[in-house]
Order: C-alpha cells, then structure tokens, then sequence
C-alpha cells in the first residue's frame, strides 16, 4: 500500500508544519495578549448588547405593550428572533457530529469553532421564549414537577416541546463541545507556566495523560455523542416547526414545514459559520487550517439545502393550490402580492437565486463574494421567519381584524442587541480556548499516520 500524503489528500491543511508548530499557531491567540482590534470589536458588541439589556429592561418594566405586536399579530421579532436562532446552531452540531460519522476529515479544522457557536445560539434563542411570555419570572411553571398547587403544564401544546427539545440540544451540544476540547486543554496545560492558567487546565482536562487508554475511551465517547447528538439535530427544528403546523392559520398547516424547517436551518447554520470563519481564519492567520477547498465544500452544502428551501417554496404554493381550499390559497398569494410582498421577493432572492452562484466553481472559492452570498442568505432566513410569522397572522380567516404589524424601537432593540450579545460570546470564545482542535488537525497532517510501507 502506497504512503498516503493527508495534507494533499484531504486538503485539510495547505503546507507542512510540524505538529510543535501547529499547536503554536493554535494556542498563539490565547497566549498572546488582546491588540486595540479586539477590544475595538469587543467594544461594539459590547455596546450593541447594552442595547439588548436596555430593551430587555424597558419590556420587564413597562410589559410587551412595548413591542409592535398585537392582535391579530400576536407574534412577531421574539419569535422570529427564536426561530432563527436555533437554526443558527444546527450547523455547528451537523458540521461535528454527522460529518464526523461519515468520516469527512475536512471538518477537523471548523469543526471546534461550529460546536461553540452551537452553545452560543442556542443560548441567544433560549432567551427569547422567556422575554415572549411577558412574565419571565414565573418561567418555573414550564418545568413538569409535582407542586403544592397541582399545577401542571400543557403536554399537548408545541411551546412546551420547545422547552425539551431546545434545552436537550443545548445540554448535549454543551457536553459534546467540552469532550472535544478535553485533549486540547490537557496540551495548554502542559504549555502554560502561568499558575492559575494551569490550575483551570488541570482541573477542566480532568488528568487527561495521552495515554492510549484516555485516547480509547476518548473516541468511544466521542463517538457515542456524536449518534446522540445526530438525531437532535433533525428533531429540534421539527419540533419548532410543529409550533406552527399543529395550528390552523392559513399558512402554518401545513406537513411540509419540518423538513423544510430543518434545510432551512442547516442552510443559515452553514451560512453564519462561513462568515465568522471567513473572519477568523484572516485575524489568526489559519488560511492553511481552514483552507479554501474547506469553504469550497460549505458553499456547496450551502447550494444543496439552498436548492432545498426554494423547491420548498415551490411546493408550498402547489400544496395551497392543490387543497382547494381558499383561504391557503388566499394566504399564499398574499405573501406574493399583499403588504409584505417586499419581505417575500427579498427572501427568495437571498434564499434561492443567490446560492445559485454557487455552481460556478470560481464563485465558489472566491472569499469575498461568498462572504456576501452568506450574508444575503443569513438576511434571508430571518426574513422567511418573518414572513411565515407575520404575514399568516396579520391577515387570518376575518377581515374585519386584518392589520399590518410594524416593529417598535424596542423590538430593533433587542433584534440588534441579540447580535451583539452571540458575538460577544464569540469574541470571548477566541481569547479564552482554541477555535481550532489540535488533536484533530494533527490527525490528518501529512506523517501522522502510519505508512505500512511493509505491505
């Protein structure tokens, strides 16, 4: 059997750095200390977060009046907000997980960093259910446990899905990060001579040695998670879908929304990590870790789940025609053609024709003009949960109560700060562990396995 060359193979990393340098080049952000660009941006999400906490502040004090939904549109930004941000979290679980099962090697060097911006969005979402209830205090109430007022919450009702599905994700996503990050905080430990850094490493490492029994026991757990996790990754954003399918608005009933829901997600997820990838890769100097050719294979799972929504979209206008029934009829050509039509047409040109680019391979491993395709597709999908939200409700089965929703300050607010408040954790995330796995990478660099040269 021939020696086989990782590095050209895989296209996992682009040159030949010895292992001792790769974990340099890796643990050099968390070593070194923050230049005037990070606190700059720090800055700036910092400030957009205080606006989230400000609108956050006025909605506790005054109630929800504060925001620009009302009957008929009883949801509007928080929900839109939710939903996009779970979404937001599913690529880092697909990326880690179910490409890890399949045995893509190409997502060693993205897929730390996609496992942490899963935490991060799935903790901005879980937000919004409680700022949406009006009364987050007495949030208690949706846990089923036996109390003195035989209180018990609604099993039948999707909002109460919610709470296990996302909080399950969450919970999992959390432990599969932190197994992942195990190897590599056992090498900053034995890196660092700062005595407290050395401490914290010691502790979360839990006396990883690199012993062959740690590394057995470390990729049966690994993979144990990673069949755990797969199944969450299908079965959160269904049963978000189902908040709106079980119902019976003109719009939402309708079967097709979890797989459709599901594509979308993976479709933004994939979308918001090229971005912030894009970025990273250029402040740390990790073009040689997070390759074009790895970009390459994002742009085209990109085109694939984009291709997905549109036929979607296709499809539901069929199924409304399809039905004879006129106000799923009515509702659909409403978003086509009614007050919103501007969200809708925005939405299908980020969502469907821009990802088309993507066929032509010098688009595809151009960076500056896939950062502007990810960037359209990620306005796109917030504005899909906006139409699928807003447009079904502000027109439903009576005229006489038909209204068109506009958000208040306090929703752009909160919309803003919720960026802010995921990109401060990412900022953080940056100087505190490494975006990119050691362990991971240099499995695949050209040398690290063996040759059998014998055979």
């Amino acid at each position: 059997m021939s020696t086989i060359d990782y590095t050209r193979e895989l296209s996992v990393l682009e040159g030949k750095h010895a292992l001792r340098e790769l974990d340099d080049l890796i643990a050099k952000p968390l070593e070194t200390k923050p230049d005037k660009k990070f606190y700059i941006a720090l800055a700036i999400t910092l400030s957009m977060t205080g606006l989230f906490v400000l609108g956050l502040a006025l909605t506790f004090y005054y109630g929800i009046g504060m925001w620009g939904n009302n009957i008929p549109v009883a949801w509007a930004f928080d929900i839109v907000n939710f939903v996009f941000w779970v979404g937001i979290g599913h690529a880092g679980t697909l990326i880690s997980a179910i490409l890890f099962l399949f045995r893509q090697k190409w997502r060693t060097g993205i897929a730390r960093f996609a496992e942490g911006m899963t935490v991060f969005a799935v903790m901005t979402a879980g937000l919004f259910p409680l700022i949406h209830v009006g009364r987050p205090w007495l949030a208690g109430y949706l846990f089923p446990y036996p109390n003195q007022h035989s209180v018990w919450v609604n099993f039948t009702s999707p909002l109460l899905w919610d709470v296990f599905a996302v909080s399950t994700y969450l919970t999992v996503s959390l432990i599969f990060w932190y197994v992942g990050l195990i190897p590599d905080l056992a090498t900053l430990r034995e890196r660092t001579n700062h005595k407290i850094k050395k401490v914290v490493y010691s502790i979360f490492s839990l006396g990883w040695r690199f012993s062959n029994r740690h590394w057995h026991h470390y990729e049966m757990v690994y993979l144990i998670l990673a069949g755990f996790a797969t199944p969450l990754v299908l079965s959160v954003h269904t049963i978000v879908s189902f908040d709106f399918a079980v119902s019976v608005i003109p719009g939402w009933h309708t079967t097709i929304f979890p797989p459709y829901f599901v594509a979308g997600a993976v479709f933004s997820g994939f979308a918001m990590v090229q971005n912030v990838l894009i970025m990273i890769r250029k402040i740390f100097n990790y073009e040689h870790i997070i390759t074009v050719d790895t970009l390459e294979k994002m742009n085209k799972i990109m085109l694939l789940t984009g291709s997905m929504v549109g036929y979607a979209y296709a499809m539901e206008f069929f199924i409304a025609w399809y039905s004879g029934v006129e106000a799923e009829r009515f509702a659909f050509l409403n978003r086509a053609m009614g007050p919103y039509a501007w969200a809708y047409w925005i939405m299908v040109t980020c969502n469907v024709v821009s990802p088309q680019l993507f066929w032509f391979k010098k688009i595809r491993r151009t960076i500056p003009v896939m950062f502007v395709i990810a960037i359209f597709v990620n306005i796109g999908m917030w504005l899909e949960r906006f139409v699928i939200i807003v447009t079904s409700l502000s027109r439903d089965f009576l005229p006489s109560s038909w209204a068109y929703y506009k958000p208040t300050l306090v929703d752009g607010m909160i919309l803003i700060g919720s960026f802010g408040f995921f990109f401060t954790w990412i900022l953080l995330f940056t100087k505190a562990l490494p975006v990119v796995s050691m362990a991971e990478v240099k499995a695949v660099v050209d040398g690290a396995q063996p040759s059998h040269k014998e055979h």
